[in-house]
């Protein structure tokens, strides 16, 4: 049975856009692709068929949170279902978001830690959390339910 997946942590839209930005996204077919992580060590499989608003992936937010994880995210983005910005994504490329998560366990804190960083880069705080609004709302629009298959 279908499990209505929740909006995932802001953070997480972020780091699906770094992913985009370095090209760690590979599309097998009309319904699946694969994901490498940010270390380069893990590879996520991801299935998505919007005509059933049904996904599924392997990665842990998804399968033991039960939010829409960033591989899914990322593979949205690339299908252009969801918004891409590709200047901020330029800011994101190379953030290693594993060891960013592991060293501080807070997604609060990663994320303002890479805010900070991209302000550095020229990037505005309100022209991040525009964009990250917009995905999040265009999520909510979707509603996906996970089913699982990968």
């Amino acid at each position: 049975m279908a499990q209505i997946l929740r909006l995932p942590p802001r953070i997480k839209i972020l780091e699906a856009l770094g992913a985009v930005a370095d090209g760690r996204i590979k599309i097998l077919d009309e319904y699946r692709a694969q994901v490498v992580s940010s270390e380069g060590d893990r590879t996520y499989d991801v299935y998505v068929d919007l005509s059933r608003k049904i996904v599924d992936s392997n990665d842990n937010g998804t399968v033991f949170r039960g939010y829409i994880g960033y591989p899914i995210i990322s593979v949205l983005m690339i299908k252009r279902v969801l918004p891409y910005n590709e200047k901020l994504a330029e800011g994101l490329k190379g953030i290693r978001w594993r060891e960013l998560n592991e060293r501080y366990k807070s997604y609060a804190l990663v994320e303002k830690l890479i805010k900070e960083q991209l302000a550095r880069k020229g990037f505005s705080i309100e022209e991040i959390d525009r964009f990250v609004d917009e995905v999040m709302k265009s999520l909510e629009k979707i509603r996906l339910y996970r089913e699982k298959i990968v």
